[in-house]
């Protein structure tokens, strides 16, 4: 069993589907979690439902300073981190249709919180984490699309989940010293609010039929990912980007 007693983990984006079933999985292992998400009654209810180990700040994390804030007010409750779970994370339309400007203000949105803000975060957390005698882990939910591309109104979150896998290895590759370890998830399609738009268009059937299982991935497929990694015990996977999608891309 996946033991995360005395490891205090921030959360962004906690109030959705992947988000709050890593909150529930982290404290069932026995860690404590700071719960990040813009959304506050759904935040409230996780943080209720959890109970004492969890804490909550809300931020909206299309603003650089208010991501910055947010580190340091997450490492003030615990004095520590050890985990940081970049999760937040949004799926803006922007047809190549569009007005440029229409265009440009959705890739300048999606790009400060699906890439920028995850920045920001391992900025202050390799910081943080290199004075601390454990060290830390990041673990950053990456995409498919960062591999698969995705479709056309969508480059923007294709580019940005690539620059996550990029910006996971490089923390890797120069911070390990430092008793850095980082890791990226890269889910396909995952049952959740999320996809909605796909679901209505679609159908989750034929998200399944994309797939070599024949089903679609649930929220608590990923959220035991990235309970093992916060464990440590994958250490020397560092720079490691793990894939949750049902075969339906292989690298």
């Amino acid at each position: 069993m996946i033991d995360l007693r005395d490891r205090v983990v921030l959360i962004t984006g906690a109030a959705g589907g992947i988000g709050s079933a890593t909150a529930r999985t982290i404290v069932q292992a026995g860690g404590a979690v700071v719960l990040n998400d813009v959304s506050v009654p759904p935040l409230r209810a996780l943080a209720d439902e959890i109970g004492d180990p969890a804490r909550v700040i809300v931020a909206d994390l299309g603003s650089g300073h208010a991501v910055d804030a947010l580190w340091r007010d997450a490492l003030a409750i615990h004095g520590r981190i050890d985990v940081l779970v970049n999760n937040a994370g949004i799926y803006p339309e922007a047809r190549l249709s569009d007005p440029l400007d229409d265009w440009l203000r959705v890739w300048q949105r999606s790009l400060a919180v699906n890439l920028l803000a995850p920045a920001i975060l391992c900025r202050a957390a390799v910081a943080t984490f290199a004075g601390q005698p454990d060290g830390g882990i990041v673990i950053n939910l990456a995409s498919r699309a960062a591999f698969r591309g995705e479709d056309p109104d969508y480059w923007h979150y294709a580019a940005a989940k690539a620059g996550v896998v990029a910006l996971t290895r490089t923390i890797a590759r120069q911070n390990g010293r430092q008793g850095v370890t980082a890791f990226a998830i890269a889910p396909g399609y995952v049952d959740t609010a999320f996809n909605h738009v796909y679901a209505e268009q679609v159908g989750v059937e034929g998200a399944a039929r994309d797939t070599g299982l024949g089903e679609v991935a649930q929220p608590q497929d990923v959220a035991n990912v990235v309970a093992f990694l916060a464990s440590g015990l994958a250490r020397h996977a560092t720079g490691t980007t793990i894939d949750v999608n049902g075969a339906s891309y292989v690298r």
